[in-house]
Parts: structure tokens; sequence; C-alpha cells
């Protein structure tokens, strides 16, 4: 459609042209005395078209022949910067392929390339972004061949072209380049400090997050870890049972970390109610509490979320997990100085009662009633939770407070037997 126009275009010009041109009369006299010379106005016409056409393309010549010194150098410049971009992705492949002294070369070359042209005069706009990513493959390289010291001076170069080139994207990338330099030779502080000095947007994406993680972990800062772990289960960068796996490791490890029962209580404070409802930070919690001599109505306290998620929803809970929960309440009675604790008693009682099959249950309100005085309810519960108990020691513990209460009403021979049951589930 676009040619049949412009035909039709220069068909109306042609006709145009035709019609004042073949009946113009018109007469051009130029008087150069004593001439006098008398030229048709057509014929004038096309002279003065041919003139500017020849006027035209000889300055057009003119033009390209004064710019071939440019067109040159212009040529030169982009053979030099195809060589740049031909070894800078050799250093990439050589890298990536492990040859890494053929890598700390190639980037070499590139360096070299750039000195030679900015020594002819010319200049890169993109030099020292392509300096900066030289100077990090060299030192990537460096790392791998375990030469310290001219990693770190590429380094240096790397973060120095990084500041000059504009693109805080290429300085975040060396930094995070010497953060995981720093963990791979186990200098968890190094690497720590240096995530720190990167600007807080760029700190908290995926891969810094990870570094600071593994970072943390290995420093043995359990709280800075924790709160890396939480940023990186919001961001959905680990999966739900990785995320929890490593939230429950992190917020064990910082509770295993209270030396008193007062750094106890501020770890607790530190973690959010998800964590302190995990099984095992609970359990844990309380037992380190009760190791420190801590306050047993506390421990209880804090098992409170795990017994109500254990009684609202059976499988919450694995069966060892159970067993955990119902050791740290024993341990947490048999602690208790003065009167029970009736609030929680009656908490067991009425759990048993709901689920009178419940053999762990049956074993806690057996405990609970011993704490009573309710010694022959006591015995009662012991007896039927023992041939169900799934565990040994939670078996011996049910021999040993019927040995007891054998003792104190008089009955030897059965105090006896309890005892040896005991001792043979014990040993």
């Amino acid at each position: 459609m676009r040619t049949a126009l412009w035909l039709l275009a220069l068909f109306g010009v042609a006709a145009a042209v035709a019609l004042f041109a073949g009946n113009n009369p018109g007469s051009v006299t130029l008087f150069w005395p004593p001439y006098r010379i008398d030229l048709s106005l057509n014929f004038v016409l096309l002279l003065a078209t041919l003139a500017f056409l020849t006027l035209h393309l000889a300055l057009r010549a003119l033009a390209a022949f004064l710019a071939l010194p440019h067109q040159a150098r212009v040529w030169r410049l982009r053979q030099r910067e195809r060589s740049l971009q031909v070894d800078l992705l050799d250093a990439y492949s050589q890298l990536a392929a492990g040859r890494f002294v053929r890598a700390n070369k190639s980037a070499d070359s590139v360096l070299v390339q750039l000195a030679a042209i900015e020594t002819g005069g010319e200049s890169l706009v993109y030099a020292p972004r392509l300096r900066a990513v030289s100077h990090l493959i060299a030192a990537e390289a460096a790392h791998a061949l375990q030469d310290h010291v001219l990693r770190e001076q590429h380094y240096r170069q790397a973060l120095a072209q990084a500041s000059l080139c504009g693109t805080p994207e290429t300085r975040e990338g060396v930094q995070l380049r010497a953060a995981r330099w720093a963990l791979d030779r186990g200098d968890a502080a190094e690497a720590l400090h240096t995530l720190d000095t990167m600007a807080q947007g760029a700190s908290r994406r995926t891969l810094a997050l990870r570094l600071r993680l593994k970072a943390a972990r290995r420093a043995g800062r359990t709280l800075l870890a924790l709160e890396t772990a939480r940023l990186l289960a919001k961001h959905k960068a680990l999966s739900d049972a990785a995320a929890q796996g490593v939230l429950r490791g992190l917020a064990v490890a910082l509770v295993d970390g209270a030396h008193d029962t007062d750094q106890l209580q501020r770890a607790w404070s530190q973690l959010d109610s998800v964590e302190r409802s995990i099984p095992e930070v609970a359990v844990r919690a309380a037992e380190r509490l009760l190791t420190l001599g801590g306050d047993p109505a506390q421990c209880r306290k804090w098992l409170l979320p795990v017994w109500e998620q254990m009684l609202s929803r059976p499988d919450a809970l694995s069966p060892q997990q159970r067993i955990d929960v119902v050791r740290a309440l024993e341990r947490g009675f048999s602690g208790s100085a003065g009167a029970p604790d009736l609030q929680w008693l009656a908490r067991i009682e009425s759990a048993q009662l709901q689920m009178p099959g419940d053999a762990l249950l049956q074993y806690l309100a057996g405990v609970s009633c011993m704490r009573l005085q309710l010694w022959g309810k006591a015995r009662q519960l012991l007896t039927h939770c023992l041939s169900r108990v799934p565990d040994a020691g939670l078996r011996s513990n049910a021999w040993r407070l019927l040995a007891e209460l054998a003792q104190q009403q008089g009955e030897v021979d059965a105090a006896t037997d309890a005892w040896r049951n005991a001792a043979k589930i014990g040993a």
C-alpha cells in the first residue's frame, strides 16, 4: 500500500513538471558586454538543479573525507570493546569451570586493555563498572586459590571502582562476595561487619539475610540469628518446615545460653508467641528454669500453651513431645514447695476425665494426687497406667511412687517389689 502511494505521488509530480515545462515560454537573458546570452527558463532550472546536486554531493564527500580519522578511532575503540567483552566472558567461563588461574589472567587482560584505551586518550562511560567486575572476578579466583593477599588487593580495588561507577548494585555485589569469603575462612565477625556496612535495603535481601543467618550462628549470636530467621520466614525464603526447624533450634539455643534465671527470663521475653508455643522450646525453657532454681509456678505457666495445644489437638504433638511435656510438669510439681497448685491439679484431673484411656494423663493425674495426699486414688491411677505408659523412665518413676506409697502404709513386701521393678526398668 505504501509503495502504491509513492508511485501515485511520483506520477503526480511528473505530470505537474511536464505541464509546467511543456508550455513554459519563459526565458532568461544574461548580459555580458558586449555579449548577450538568451537561455530557456526550463534549461536554467535544470542547470540550477544539477548545480545544487553537484554541490551537495561534493560537500558530503568532503565531510566523509574529513570524518575518516574520527571513524577510524571509533572503529578501533569498538574493536577494543569487543576484545574486552570477549576477555570478560572468558574470565566468567573460566571461573565457572574451575580454571581459576586462567580466569585471573583473563580478568587482568581486561584491566590492561582498559588502561591502554585510556592511555590512548579514549574513555568508556562504563569503565569503572567494568573494572569493578574484573577485579571481583580476579578476587574470586584468588580466593579459590587461597591467595588471600591477592584477593584483598583486588577486593579493595573492586570496592573503590564500584563506588565510582554510580550503580549501587555493583558495590553491594562486591560486599556480598566479601561476606561470603569471610564465612568461607571462618571469620564470622568480619562477615557480619561487612553486611552491616551495606545499605539497609540491600542488607534485607534474601541473599544477605541467608549470609547473616550463617554468620550469626557461627559467631554464637543467637538472638541476631533468630531475628534474621524470622525475616527469612516472613519473606518466604524458607519453606514452612525448614523455617520451623530453624526457629526451633535457635530458640532452644537462646534458652540454653541463659546462665541464671534473670537471663532466662530475658531470653523468654525475646521469643514471640509462636516460638513459645513450640513444644521443644517450652519444655527446654521449663526444665532450664528448674535447673537454675527458678519458680516452678513460672515453669508451669510457660508450659500452659503447650498443654492446651496437647488437649485441643491430640495429633499436634508427637508421642515423644507429649512424654517430654508430662515429664516437665512432673518435675515442676515435685519441685514445688508448700501448698500444691490447685488450679493445675484441676486442669490435669479434668483432662484425665475427658480422656480416661490416655496413659500419660493417668500417670500425671496420679502424680498430682500424690501432691494432694490422695494416696488411694494415686495408687489406683499409677497402677492402671503402668502397662501402657510408653516411656521407660515414666514407668520407673511410677514404680518408685508406688513403692513410696506402700512404705507409707507399712506394706513392706509390696514396697520391696515396687523398688525391684523400678530398678529393673531403670537398668
